[in-house]
C-alpha cells in the first residue's frame, strides 16, 4: 500500500484524500479503497492524519522478518496459487487503482477457476468453515425432515460452489430440493457440470438486493461470502427471515475483519461497474467505507432480524479463529 501510495504523499504538507487519488490518479470508483488503505497505513504508523484532514508520510514500513508470501501464506494454510494471486495483485496495485487492470484477469486468468478455489475453498479456514457449513445444514435437515419432504434449501450467491461442495456431500441420502443461485449465468454453467451428479440440484438467477422478496419460502438459506453485499444486511436479514419457513435457518460465512491482503486485492471486486453509482450502504457500515461487520455485529443483526444465533464458529479459543471468519446458524423460530 504504502508504495503505491508513497508517491503522492508528501513529508511535511497534509494532503487530502482526493489530492492524494488525484495525484494517484485512483480511479473514482475505487477511491473508497484509498481511505481504507490510508487508515490501515495510520494504525501501522506510516502517515499520520485523518481521512477528514488528510493525511502526510511519516515514516517508511520497516522490512518484515519474512517477507517471502508464498511461505507465510503456506504457513497459514493457503495454497501457492492463492499466495501467487495476492502477490500479483500486490505488484499490480497501481494498475488495479487506476483501473487498467481487472482484478478478474488474476482472480480468472483465461477464465480459469483454480486460484478462486484456493481463495474460497482449497485452505485451512474454508476447508473448517465449509465442512462446518456442511455439517450443519444437514443436521439442520435431519431435524426438519418429518415435518417436510424435501427439505427445500436455497444457496445465495453460491458463484464457484466452494460450499456447495462440502453441503452436498454431507446431503447425501437426505430428501432435499436444492437451489443453487448466483447473480451471474457463469457461475451457474460450471455448477451444473460440477453438479451434475445430484438430480435433486436445480439452478437460477437471484441477485439478493433485488429479488428476495420474490422467492418463494424455504426451509434452509445458505449464503457464503456474500451477505456483506447487501445494501442494508438487516433489511436482507429480515427478508430472509420472511422467506423461511417456521423453524427454518439461515447458515452464513462471513468475514469479521478486513485483513491488509484483501484491501489490495479481492475488495477491488466490491466497487461499483464503471459508470455506475456507489450504491449507498444504509446499515450499521454507513459512512465508514467498512464491507464487514464484526462477528458481535452480526450477531445483533441476526437477533434483530428475529432469528436465533444458535450456533457460531469456530469458537473463540480456536486456532482458525485467529482468521477472523465466522459461521453463523441464525433460526427463525417455529411459532411464527
Amino acid at each position: 500500500m504504502l508504495a503505491a501510495v508513497r508517491p503522492a504523499l508528501s513529508d511535511s504538507d497534509i494532503r487530502t484524500v482526493d489530492d492524494i487519488a488525484d495525484r494517484m490518479d485512483f480511479a473514482p470508483r475505487h477511491r473508497w479503497l484509498l481511505r481504507q488503505w490510508l487508515q490501515a497505513l495510520g494504525a501501522h504508523g506510516s502517515v499520520e492524519g485523518d481521512v477528514d484532514s488528510g493525511y502526510r508520510f511519516v515514516r517508511a514500513v520497516r522490512s518484515p522478518i519474512r517477507p517471502d508470501l508464498v511461505q507465510v501464506c503456506a504457513d497459514l494454510g493457503y495454497s501457492r496459487p492463492l499466495a501467487t494471486f495476492l502477490q500479483a495483485s500486490d505488484d499490480h496495485l497501481t494498475e488495479l487503482a487506476t483501473d487498467t487492470m481487472r482484478l478478474q484477469e488474476l482472480l480468472f486468468p483465461d477464465g480459469d477457476m483454480t486460484t478462486a478455489e484456493a481463495a474460497y475453498r482449497d485452505n485451512l479456514s474454508s476447508r473448517y468453515l465449509n465442512l462446518a457449513a456442511g455439517r450443519a445444514v444437514a443436521d439442520l435437515v435431519d431435524g426438519l425432515r418429518g415435518d417436510r419432504s424435501p427439505v427445500r434449501v436455497l444457496e445465495l450467491g453460491a458463484g464457484i460452489g466452494g460450499t456447495t461442495d462440502d453441503v452436498t456431500a454431507a446431503l447425501s441420502g437426505l430428501p432435499v430440493e436444492y437451489h443453487f443461485t448466483d447473480v451471474s449465468t457463469f457461475f451457474l454453467e460450471a455448477a451444473k457440470a460440477r453438479f451434475a451428479d445430484y438430480p435433486w440440484m436445480r439452478y437460477g438467477l437471484v441477485d439478493m438486493n433485488a429479488d428476495l422478496a420474490k422467492q418463494p419460502r424455504y426451509d434452509i438459506v445458505i449464503a457464503a461470502n456474500v451477505l456483506h453485499n447487501a445494501f442494508d444486511i438487516g433489511v436482507t436479514l429480515r427478508q430472509l427471515h420472511d422467506l423461511l419457513n417456521p423453524g427454518g435457518a439461515v447458515v452464513i460465512i462471513e468475514t469479521c475483519h478486513a485483513h491488509c491482503e484483501q484491501l489490495t486485492s479481492v475488495h477491488f471486486l466490491m466497487s461499483p461497474g464503471q459508470d455506475q453509482p456507489h450504491a449507498g450502504l444504509t446499515d450499521v457500515r454507513a459512512g465508514t467505507d467498512r464491507i464487514f461487520l464484526t462477528e458481535r455485529e452480526w450477531r445483533e443483526q441476526l437477533v434483530a432480524a428475529g432469528l436465533h444465533p444458535e450456533l457460531v464458529l469456530p469458537e473463540g479459543d480456536h486456532p482458525v479463529a485467529l482468521l477472523d471468519q465466522r459461521v453463523f446458524i441464525g433460526v427463525r423460530g417455529r411459532g411464527e
